[in-house]
């Protein structure tokens, strides 16, 4: 946490612009930025005294209840940051309760016929469960506030006035939060229901909403880590939703002191998200060992024995063919070329995807686009996913590192990776894969947790096995 605020606290200097400027533009964009006007402004901050004595003189009021006032507008900082936390925490609640309900809705087929053992191959569902979670939240926020809020005037797409509000900035964050959680639960579902206990439970004539009961019970100390992962990210992580929707949250209010520059206001909204990320994970890991007991020790969480034959994989198949056969055949074609007479275009044989606002072919340019943004996630996935499997195998320095990395919104994490790399092309890339870890260290540790819970491990212990054959089996 210290790290991260003295890193926050340089970056109007790693910026490589002059911080007086920054905060001369953010109060005024008319003024003339004179030399006497920017001198002023570095005395009356006391810009010149240097990053360690402006952090010294924040952390003294801080401990007396004042986090001091802000560069841009002069006012108290502290009670801006809370009225931020509030809209934001109310936002996280609204989103909690429609990723509960998504996440509900995509088991609900896999509970039903679990608890019935009837559990076999999966249908389609799964497939529009993983394209809801990999759309971007601002994405999904844009289209709600243009359809539902613009178009047809169903709900009010911009301010915070009261629940109606709400509505749709809590599906933004949600739906995809939620698909997310229930593909995982719904992974975890059919070991749950292929252990002893279940099956044992199923002979005597147990009901099979008990079972089923059970059974979420039983793979929800998985889910937990990342479930305090997301209600830390829907609280910090949730900027462009805030921006789309014009929400006054402590995502929106950072992001905004950092494009400004006031310090102030920056330190104290990240120490805010801090806190409430350590709170957090803090109770997640507490719920977690309290559920993992007697109950949960009967057996691994995959059972060696399937439920059932496995799903044929021809949909991600058929998928993947489609998405070569756009790059191959969009790749030799020029996703530069202007043609003034040939603006917005409708879909034709010519242009398959229509021409853009200069007469441009989108679907060259989703081609092209396609390859590179392909080639990064993959190079950042298979980093992540090292550093993630390798610091979940450590839960005690991973765990608050992930607490802290997922307090840090991704847009404030790309401005102080770009401060400190500066640009170039890999430096996007870098900024996502800083951040990207947590969630799969998170869900690495609480296997590894679950997992050391089971029988079966502590009686290959007792024959004389060692930490690394227990590692690697």
């Amino acid at each position: 946490m210290a790290a991260l605020v003295g890193a926050i606290g340089l970056l109007p200097w790693l910026s490589r612009t002059d911080p007086a400027l920054t905060v001369l533009k953010a109060r005024s964009a008319d003024r003339d930025p004179t030399p006497e006007t920017l001198r002023a402004v570095r005395d009356q901050l006391g810009l010149d005294d240097g990053p360690p004595a402006l952090l010294s003189r924040w952390l003294g009021g801080l401990l007396h209840g004042d986090a001091g006032t802000s560069w841009v507008s002069g006012t108290q900082v502290l009670p801006g940051v809370v009225q931020a936390l509030g809209a934001s925490l109310l936002l996280m609640a609204g989103a909690l309760v429609v990723a509960a309900g998504t996440a509900a809705a995509v088991c609900a087929r896999t509970l039903r016929l679990g608890s019935r053992r009837r559990l076999g191959t999966r249908g389609p569902g799964g497939t529009a469960t993983a394209v809801l979670a990999a759309l971007p939240e601002f994405l999904v926020a844009s289209v709600l506030a243009s359809v539902i809020g613009v178009q047809l005037g169903w709900l009010p797409a911009l301010g915070w006035y009261g629940p109606q509000w709400m509505v749709l900035p809590s599906l933004a964050l949600g739906l995809p939060a939620g698909a997310v959680l229930g593909r995982m639960l719904d992974d975890l579902l059919p070991g749950a229901f292929a252990e002893p206990w279940a099956l044992a439970a199923a002979a005597r004539g147990v009901p099979p909403k008990t079972v089923a009961r059970q059974a979420v019970r039983r793979c929800v100390p998985a889910l937990l880590p990342n479930l305090g992962l997301f209600v830390v990210g829907l609280t910090g992580g949730s900027v462009a939703v805030e921006q789309i929707f014009d929400i006054p949250g402590l995502g929106r209010l950072t992001l905004q002191a950092a494009l400004a520059q006031d310090l102030p206001v920056l330190q104290t909204g990240t120490l805010a998200l801090v806190l409430l990320a350590a709170a957090a994970g803090l109770l997640a890991r507490l719920t977690a060992r309290l559920l993992i007991g007697p109950a949960l020790r009967d057996g691994a969480l995959h059972s060696l024995h399937p439920p059932g034959p496995p799903a044929p994989r021809t949909l991600p198949l058929l998928y993947g063919a489609l998405l070569a056969a756009v790059i191959g055949f969009g790749l030799p074609r020029d996703a530069l070329a202007l043609d003034a007479l040939g603006r917005l275009q409708a879909p034709s044989p010519a242009h398959p995807f229509g021409t853009d606002a200069l007469g441009r072919d989108v679907f060259a340019r989703v081609s092209h686009g396609a390859l590179t943004t392909l080639g990064t996630a993959l190079a950042v996935s298979a980093a992540a996913l090292a550093v993630g499997l390798l610091l979940g195998l450590l839960p005690r320095l991973s765990g608050p590192l992930v607490d802290l990395v997922s307090a840090v919104p991704p847009v404030l994490a790309g401005l102080l990776v770009a401060g400190v790399a500066g640009s170039g092309p890999w430096t996007p890339a870098f900024a996502v894969g800083v951040v990207a870890w947590a969630p799969l260290a998170a869900h690495t540790s609480s296997l590894l947790r679950q997992e050391r819970a089971t029988t079966h491990l502590a009686a290959t212990r007792a024959l004389g096995a060692g930490r690394r054959y227990l590692l690697w089996h």
